[in-house]
C-alpha cells in the first residue's frame, strides 16, 4: 500500500474546485482545504475527512482514497445547498486530475448525505467521492 499519493491527490482535488468557473461564481471563491473556523456567514466548500485501503497489485503501489467534500450554507432550505453540490460534483467526476505524484486512474462520485445542522440553523451536504490512484517509479515527479 502507498499513502504517497494522498497528498498530491488532495492538492489537485482543491486546485480543481477553486478553479471551476461555475463553483466558484456560486460560493463567490469560498472554498477551503479544510473548514473555516466558528460559524461563517453564506454558502462556503471544504475538503473533508479521507480514508484509504490499499490498492496494490503487480504492477506497483496503489490505493482507493474515499473523501468527502461538504457544502454549508445558512440559506434557507436545500436549494442552494444543492446546487453548489451538483456542481462540486460536475467538477470532480470524471475529472482528468494532474498529480505532483502519481496518476489519478479514475474518480466516481459514491453518495451525498444532506442535513439540516440544527444548532446552527445551516444546511450540510456531504459528497463522498472515490479516487483510484498508483504510483509506481515511473509514474512519480517527485
Amino acid at each position: 500500500m502507498s499513502y504517497g499519493m494522498a497528498a498530491s491527490l488532495q492538492a489537485a482535488i482543491y486546485q480543481r474546485l477553486t478553479g471551476d468557473s461555475v463553483l466558484s461564481a456560486l460560493v463567490s471563491g469560498a472554498i477551503y482545504d479544510a473548514a473555516p473556523p466558528g460559524i461563517v456567514a453564506g454558502t462556503y466548500v471544504s475538503l473533508g475527512p479521507e480514508d484509504v485501503r490499499d490498492a496494490s497489485d503487480q504492477s506497483g503501489s496503489g490505493a482507493y482514497h474515499e473523501f468527502v467534500v461538504s457544502v454549508v450554507t445558512d440559506a434557507a432550505g436545500f436549494q442552494t445547498a444543492k446546487e453548489v453540490a451538483a456542481a462540486v460534483s460536475d467538477a470532480l467526476v470524471g475529472a482528468p486530475l494532474a498529480l505532483a505524484r502519481g496518476r489519478l486512474v479514475g474518480l466516481w462520485f459514491m453518495r451525498a448525505r444532506a442535513r439540516r445542522v440544527e444548532e446552527a440553523d445551516v444546511r450540510r451536504i456531504d459528497l463522498t467521492f472515490r479516487a483510484r490512484v498508483e504510483d509506481g517509479p515511473e509514474l512519480s515527479t517527485a
